[in-house]
């Protein structure tokens, strides 16, 4: 599907089922900003971002887990490499994994550390990124050609938190949606064959569509791994018609802005982007839990009749939850009763 825009229930698992999840519990700030934020008298302006998060997946109806997630609350930290003034730089992703979890799995756990290591981290964190995206499908590349039955590929989104910005990087068709005062903010954009740009893109590199699908094989227009399908990649040759390279998008953070929803595609097959805002706004306002909220996403999917692997990770901005938000709808005129009218109302009522 291409969009541009249950109570805890009982789901048999096979006996070898295990989430694919790295995360640790995060509550973190960047304590510079924090610090200067202080000596300068904390105002309407002056936005620090708490973060916290929280995720969840669950195998829905396939026999095979091919998703995989991360949620690091400090990236340097995590490596070993010391930032100037202790600032932090939060990472999350998610990665969908198809013909096998080989892929997802390598991603997830070797993507963060090449960012890190990139010459470019953290100065230039866009070039680091775009960078460590290829060099990772390369590396990944390299290891199928060492071990037979690597044959998988995965989809990939990831988002960075420094300071009061927010840099998203996909390829694939992962979204990322982000809440501001309850709209919808996108994020991303699914990189499907129905995007007219990425058709024109591979057909520009000699690919082509036939019947949804690139060159036959996948539904998806960028995605790491998938060297062993014909006719998309070349090993030491950049520009075949599936590419690794992520779409960036960069934005400054305000107080407006509530949280941040991650998900696989199997989360967006059943939900719009407005959808699944004011569904986690609505669950937030409840119990302020982002784990459990990611729990209530993917329930509802499956609810709603979602078959894939399900994977949803939330990224807030605040300690509190969202605020309730009166929405003004044109042509509606607002009426009020005095107390004495409501009582004259009441004993009418009554007395019928």
């Amino acid at each position: 599907m291409c969009v541009e825009g249950f109570e805890d229930a009982q789901i048999e698992r096979p006996a070898d089922f295990a989430m694919e999840r790295v995360c640790e519990n995060t509550v973190s700030i960047d304590f510079k900003q924090a610090k200067m934020v202080t000596a300068m008298g904390e105002s309407w302006h002056n936005f620090v971002p708490a973060i916290r998060s929280g995720d969840w997946s669950d195998i829905g109806g396939r026999d095979y887990m091919e998703d995989a997630h991360v949620c690091i609350p400090n990236l340097a930290k995590n490596f070993g490499y010391n930032m100037v003034d202790d600032e932090v730089i939060s990472f999350y992703g998610v990665f969908d994994g198809h013909g096998g979890k080989d892929a997802a799995q390598y991603v997830r756990d070797n993507l963060p550390r090449v960012i890190v290591e990139d010459a470019a981290f953290p100065l230039e964190l866009e070039k680091a990124v775009r960078r460590s995206f290829m060099q990772t499908d390369s590396q990944f590349a390299e290891k199928c050609s060492l071990q037979d039955g690597l044959s998988s590929g995965t989809t990939a989104l990831t988002a960075m938190i420094f300071g009061r910005t927010l840099l998203v990087a996909n390829a694939g068709d992962c979204r990322a949606v982000l809440s501001r005062r309850g709209a919808t903010i996108e994020m991303s954009k699914d990189h499907r064959t129905c995007c007219l740009n990425e058709r024109k893109r591979v057909e520009s590199l000699g690919g082509y569509v036939d019947d949804g699908y690139l060159n036959g094989q996948l539904a998806v227009t960028r995605a790491l791994g998938d060297w062993h399908l014909d006719g998309l990649k070349e090993m030491g040759k950049p520009g075949g018609p599936l590419s690794a390279e992520p779409e960036l998008k960069m934005i400054t953070l305000t107080k407006d802005d509530e949280f941040l929803i991650i998900g696989s595609d199997g989360i967006w097959d059943y939900f719009s982007n407005q959808n699944s805002v004011d569904f986690a706004r609505r669950r937030l306002q409840e119990h302020n839990d982002l784990r459990r909220c990611c729990k209530e996403i993917v329930e509802e999917a499956i609810r709603r009749g979602a078959t894939d692997n399900l994977t949803a990770v939330m990224v807030s901005f605040h300690q509190e939850a969202p605020p309730q938000i009166r929405v003004n709808r044109a042509g509606r005129v607002e009426r009020s009763i005095s107390a004495e009218g409501l009582h004259s109302l009441r004993v009418l009522l009554e007395g019928q």
